[in-house]
C-alpha cells in the first residue's frame, strides 16, 4: 500500500511533468529603429509599388519564379523598421527588417550566418521574391534569441547565399501569415512555422499575436516603437482595439488583408474593397483610380523627381482628413498625417520649404483584389495587432493619431 507521503510526491512530479514550459509572464517587447537610406536611388513610390506588384503576382495563382534574379530589380528600400535578433549559440547578433507582407526570417544580406552549436541544416534551398529584391539560400534551423530571456529553439532560418535590393540589412524579421512560406522551399510545399508561431506551439507566449506600436519620425535614425509578442501593450493604445476580420477577396487574403472604403472628408472616393497592411510598404498605395480622385480632391500635382504629390501651402490648409471605415469604425488620417515629414525632405531629394503628401498611386485599378496597402505612414498614428489564432488585425488610436508632428 503506497504511504500518503510517497502518494503526495508522484502526484506532484506527475503534475509537474504534465506542466508545459513556463509561459512568458511579462510582455516581451523588441524596440524598433526607423531607418532612412539617404543612399537609396530609388522614390519611396517605385519601391512600394514593385513591392506591392510582386506580393500580389506572388498569389494569384501563377507558378512563383524559381529563378527570381533575372528578373528583379535591386530597389533598396528609403525607409525601413528594424529590429535586433540575436541567432545561435554563442549568439550573433542581426539587424533584421520587421515584415508583415511575408513569413519567413532569414540573415546574410549584410553580416554572414555563423554556425555555432545550434546550426542544423535541413538540406532545404529556400527562396524568397518582394518585388524590390530577392535572397535564396539555404534552410537551417537554429536558436533565436528576442531579448528578456524568450528564446526560441529549432526555428527555421533562411541564410542568403544571394541577394538584391537589401543595403545595409542583415535580413528580415517575417510575421506575415504562415501560409505566405508556401511555395518558398524549392521543391518542397510544406509551410515554414514563423517566430511566432514557434514561440506559441514552445508555449513562451500566452497568445499567437504580435502587436507593433510606432511613431512618426523627424530624424534619420532612431528608435521609434516596439513589437510586442504574445501580447497587446495597453500603455502603447489610447482608445479600445478595434478588430476586423482577414477578407475573404483573394489574393489580400493571404496576407494581413482587410475590407475598407475611404471618404476624404464627406465624399466617399474608395467603396468597399480589399487590400493589405504592411510594415514593409511606407506609403499608404491607393489603387490607380482612387488615387486620382484624391488627387483631384487635393489639387495637388505629382512630382516625378520625388514620386509623390506635391501640395502649395494653401492646398495644405484646405486639406481634408482621410477616413478608413475600416469593420463598422472609421480610422481618421488628419492632413498632417497625410504627409510627408518637412524636416526629412531632404532624404527624398524634395524641397526643403515643399509639402508632399505620403499617398501614393498603386499602380492598377481597383477591383482586383488587392486594392489598396495601408503603410507605416497609416500604422506610425495606430496600434497595431495581428492576430493568428482569431485571423483578425486590430486598430487602435494612439497619441500620435492627432499628433502635428510633419
Amino acid at each position: 500500500m503506497i504511504s500518503s507521503s510517497l502518494l503526495t510526491t508522484l502526484l506532484l512530479s506527475l503534475a509537474v511533468a504534465s506542466t508545459p514550459t513556463v509561459i512568458q509572464d511579462s510582455l516581451v517587447t523588441l524596440p524598433i529603429a526607423k531607418r532612412i537610406n539617404a543612399n537609396s536611388k530609388a522614390t519611396i513610390l517605385e519601391h512600394d509599388q514593385a513591392r506591392a506588384q510582386e506580393l500580389r503576382r506572388s498569389h494569384e495563382g501563377r507558378q512563383r519564379d524559381l529563378n527570381p534574379r533575372e528578373n528583379v530589380p535591386a530597389v533598396n528600400g528609403v525607409v525601413d523598421y528594424t529590429v535586433k535578433v540575436q541567432i545561435g549559440s554563442p549568439p550573433t547578433s542581426y539587424t533584421l527588417l520587421v515584415d508583415t507582407g511575408s513569413s519567413n526570417t532569414w540573415v546574410g544580406a549584410g553580416k554572414p550566418y555563423r554556425n555555432t552549436s545550434t546550426s542544423a541544416p535541413t538540406g532545404q534551398k529556400v527562396s524568397v521574391v518582394y518585388g524590390s529584391g530577392y535572397f535564396d539560400g539555404d534552410e537551417y534551423t537554429d536558436t533565436v534569441n528576442l531579448g528578456s530571456g524568450l528564446t526560441i529553439k529549432n526555428q527555421s532560418i533562411g541564410v542568403a547565399s544571394s541577394t538584391q535590393g537589401f543595403k545595409d540589412l542583415d535580413g528580415i524579421l517575417g510575421i506575415g501569415p504562415v501560409d505566405l512560406t508556401s511555395g518558398t522551399l524549392i521543391d518542397d510545399g510544406s509551410l515554414i512555422p514563423t517566430i511566432t508561431d514557434n514561440l506559441f506551439s514552445q508555449h513562451r507566449i500566452k497568445s499567437n499575436l504580435v502587436s507593433i506600436s510606432l511613431s512618426p519620425a523627424t530624424s534619420l535614425s532612431s528608435i521609434h516603437g516596439e513589437l510586442t509578442f504574445g501580447g497587446i501593450d495597453s500603455s502603447k493604445h489610447k482608445g479600445p482595439i478595434h478588430y476586423a476580420p482577414i477578407t475573404s477577396t483573394s489574393s489580400a487574403s493571404a496576407f494581413w488583408g482587410i475590407d475598407q472604403s475611404i471618404r476624404y472628408g464627406s465624399t466617399t472616393i474608395q467603396s468597399t474593397t480589399a487590400g493589405i497592411v504592411d510594415t514593409g510598404t511606407t506609403l499608404v498605395l491607393l489603387a490607380s483610380d482612387i488615387f486620382e480622385q484624391y488627387q483631384n480632391h487635393t489639387g495637388a500635382v505629382f512630382d516625378s523627381k520625388v514620386g509623390l504629390l506635391r501640395l502649395t501651402k494653401i492646398q495644405y490648409k484646405n486639406l481634408h482628413s482621410l477616413y478608413f471605415h475600416i469593420h463598422g469604425i472609421d480610422f481618421e488620417l488628419t492632413p498632417n498625417a497625410q504627409i510627408w515629414p518637412r524636416s526629412l525632405n531632404s532624404v527624398i531629394d524634395g524641397d526643403p520649404d515643399s509639402i508632399y503628401s505620403i499617398i501614393g498611386n498603386l499602380g492598377s485599378n481597383s477591383g482586383q483584389g488587392f486594392d489598396f496597402v495601408n503603410g507605416m505612414t497609416f500604422l506610425e498614428r495606430y496600434y497595431s495587432v495581428y492576430d493568428t489564432t482569431n485571423r483578425r488585425v486590430g486598430l487602435a488610436t494612439t497619441s500620435n493619431t492627432f499628433a502635428e508632428t510633419n
